[in-house]
């Protein structure tokens, strides 16, 4: 949490339920072939002199056989400030780099936030991108449900 919001003086962690229309909203936002299946969604608001600075959210999923984890901050703009790899359990070759996922910095749920889009895929890790695209896409769907700020 200090490598995503560093000055803030707080940080808090929340929990928001989703009804069964909220759930709706964020598939629909989050596009066709993104999975959003959690109804319990839990994340890290970060504050600084009791105002929001940002809020993180981490997204477990299969990339081919194996889990990965990744951390998604999103800032106030309701933009990806951060993604980070937190755990990648499969072959070292398929982890993407982090110059490539300095790309997902700054971009918001839209059109272009796909491989199809403004997202390169990534040679001989097509599995990882299209994973790593799909959770920042779903994390940014949630958020739009969910509305921390």
């Amino acid at each position: 949490m200090a490598l995503a919001f560093p000055g803030a003086h707080a940080i808090e962690r929340r929990t928001a339920y989703l009804s069964t229309a909220e759930l709706a909203r964020a598939r629909a936002a989050a596009g066709e072939g993104v999975d959003v299946e959690t109804r319990v969604v839990t994340y890290y608001l970060a504050l600084r002199s009791e105002r929001p600075v940002g809020v993180a959210y981490f997204d477990v999923h299969r990339v081919r056989t194996l889990p990965e984890v990744l951390m998604v901050v999103v800032g106030t703009d309701d933009r990806i400030r951060r993604l980070e790899v937190l755990r990648f359990q499969e072959p070292p070759d398929y982890r993407p780099p982090a110059a490539w996922l300095q790309r997902f910095r700054g971009r918001a749920l839209d059109r272009q936030l796909s491989l199809k889009g403004g997202v390169a895929n990534l040679t001989g890790a097509t599995l990882t991108a299209g994973a790593v695209t799909d959770a920042a896409r779903r994390m940014l769907a949630l958020h739009r449900v969910v509305r921390p700020f």
